[in-house]
């Protein structure tokens, strides 16, 4: 603790106290007439326009994902970590049409989560509960990605303590965001994704436009990382795939897509806005990130080129990889401009968090809360239960950190991922047709996350020395069903969500099938097929703020 940068730690500390502020101040903007109902404390009051969505979203979607472990990826595995790229450029065209029918029936019949729909569509309190818990696991290790991202920002700084000082800025950042999220509820971040977004774009054309310029080019750069790699014992890296991870880019940038819009707090901004017009004119704008995605990407091979040493973490001793870019920005830059940048990561950090937390409590209040533990809640009731929800699941993602050491901090993404995939079926699918059968869906649920686990638990850890939930590929030669290895011998490396999910559709297609075949009765469908066209305009529209 006694090497800590003081001008960047104090650059940070201000524009942290500017968003901190901010924060609390939301709770007044755009206020409606009380934050005692989820759809004001939880969704914003339903009436983001097409700016304050764009920020909001891009806040949601680009995180310490973006900042921190796709580059630190990069910097040790090499071309694999752009996996990350092709999956946000497909991810719009795949959800936009699901996207706009959420919210039209949403916006009807008063939806605050995707549980409530799935409720509302086969009237079964069962696979809705199952769609909830989902939900808010699999939002706690991406939380604690955020909480990574932040922890390495400040490492670089020189807060770095052993023990059990090495997590207190997870402690921190908990407190900060866990105040101003209970207090504001979705307008603190959407607010403060504004200055979140403005620093990253600042830093990242400085960065994008300087490093190279200091470090001979791109193509020295590029030549850097290659020799790099070919130093390796491992052939798994490279700055081009090999024959084995290639199966693994393509089923990751797939299954990363297709899983986006179905975490909870995805869906939450796409809910928070006024109308299919905004959500429409997102998708279009939305892949300029993407754009930046890429930017970010390379930082790790620049990190490579500058020689820059990962900082080792005092609390386990080992090398932090995702200290990689801070600790480029600290080397490379001027004590201010590096503290700009880190205070870019850290709000980079707390924004989408802030909105994960909202999104996992509103799961719980609507889908486990008030369908189980209190029928008739007032909203006031419900948006105090989620407060306290928000609260709680912030202790679920700092478990994460502390009881899960996976390889690269990217994994805690993707194990979340194999998990909210297995909703894909009874959200996303059933938004087009309700042909698969309640019980068929339940059971599909309970054989992709089942097995998925199975496969995850099963993933060593070649640097941790860890023999379980390692990461997210497996290799094919380990794919088992029943003790049987189909694919023995083989070496290529597939994503487990996929894996999962492709279990998880068959098992689901069977048992409706055979449920359809006995004639069991399937619930009652809430919604009308007018519900999933519905406009902002349209007479009749559920009164926001009313229960």
């Amino acid at each position: 603790m006694s090497n800590i940068q003081w001008p960047e730690l104090i650059i940070f500390a201000a524009l942290f106290a500017v968003v901190t502020v901010l924060g609390f101040v939301a709770s007044r903007w755009k206020a409606g007439n009380t934050l005692d109902h989820l759809d004001e404390w939880g969704l914003g009051g339903r009436k983001f326009g097409s700016w304050i969505t764009w920020f909001l979203l891009g806040g949601d979607l680009y995180t310490a994902y973006t900042f921190v472990a796709v580059p630190a990826l990069m910097f040790s595995a090499g071309a694999m970590g752009m996996f990350a790229l092709p999956y946000t450029i497909i991810v719009y065209p795949i959800v936009l049409m699901p996207a706009l029918r959420m919210w039209s029936v949403s916006r009807v019949r008063g939806y605050v989560t995707p549980a409530d729909f799935v409720r509302g569509r086969f009237g079964s309190p069962t696979l809705a509960l199952l769609i909830a818990i989902t939900g808010i696991i699999a939002t706690m290790p991406y939380i604690a990605l955020q909480l990574v991202g932040l922890e390495a920002v400040l490492r670089t700084m020189g807060i770095n303590g052993s023990g059990i000082v090495g997590h207190l800025p997870l402690l921190v950042a908990f407190i900060i965001l866990a105040v101003y999220t209970y207090q504001s509820g979705l307008r603190a971040p959407a607010l403060i994704a504004f200055v979140k977004d403005i620093l990253i774009y600042l830093v990242i054309i400085v960065a994008i436009i300087y490093l190279p310029s200091k470090l001979g080019g791109w193509s020295a750069i590029f030549d850097s990382a290659q020799a790099k790699f070919d130093k390796t014992p491992s052939k798994a890296d490279g700055i081009l795939l090999n024959a084995n991870n290639q199966l693994q880019y393509a089923t990751l940038a797939l299954g990363s897509a297709l899983a986006l819009f179905l975490y909870p707090h995805s869906l939450t901004s796409v809910l928070a806005s006024r109308g299919r017009s905004v959500i429409k004119r997102n998708m279009v704008a939305l892949p300029a990130y993407s754009l930046v995605l890429g930017l970010l990407a390379l930082l790790g091979y620049v990190a490579i080129s500058a020689s820059v040493s990962p900082i080792t973490n005092n609390a386990t001793g080992k090398p932090d990889t995702n200290t990689v870019v801070p600790v480029l920005f600290d080397s490379q830059f001027s004590s201010w401009f590096a503290g700009i940048a880190f205070a870019a990561i850290g709000i980079g950090a707390l924004v989408p968090a802030a909105i994960m937390s909202i999104a996992a409590a509103n799961l719980w209040t609507r889908n486990i809360y008030k369908e189980y533990i209190k029928k008739n809640a007032t909203p006031g009731q419900e948006a105090k239960q989620a407060k306290l929800a928000s609260l709680i699941v912030k202790f679920g993602a700092v478990a994460f950190i502390l009881f899960i050491d996976p390889q690269f901090s990217i994994d805690l993404q993707l194990i979340g991922g194999v998990l909210i995939l297995q909703t894909l079926p009874a959200v996303a699918i059933s938004l087009y047709t309700r042909w698969f059968h309640r019980w068929g869906l339940i059971a599909g649920w309970v054989v992709g996350i089942g097995w998925g686990l199975i496969m995850l638990y099963n993933i060593p850890n070649a640097a941790t020395g860890k023999s379980h939930f390692g990461g997210s590929a497996l290799a094919l030669d380990k794919l088992s069903i029943f003790g049987w290895h189909p694919l023995s011998g083989s070496q290529l490396q597939i994503y487990v969500g996929f894996v999962a999910l492709v279990a998880n559709l068959l098992i689901a297609v069977i048992f409706t099938v055979i449920a359809r075949q006995m004639k069991v009765f399937n619930g009652t469908d809430d919604t009308e097929p007018e519900d999933y066209h519905a406009d902002e305009h349209d007479k009749d529209l559920r009164e926001i703020g009313v229960h």
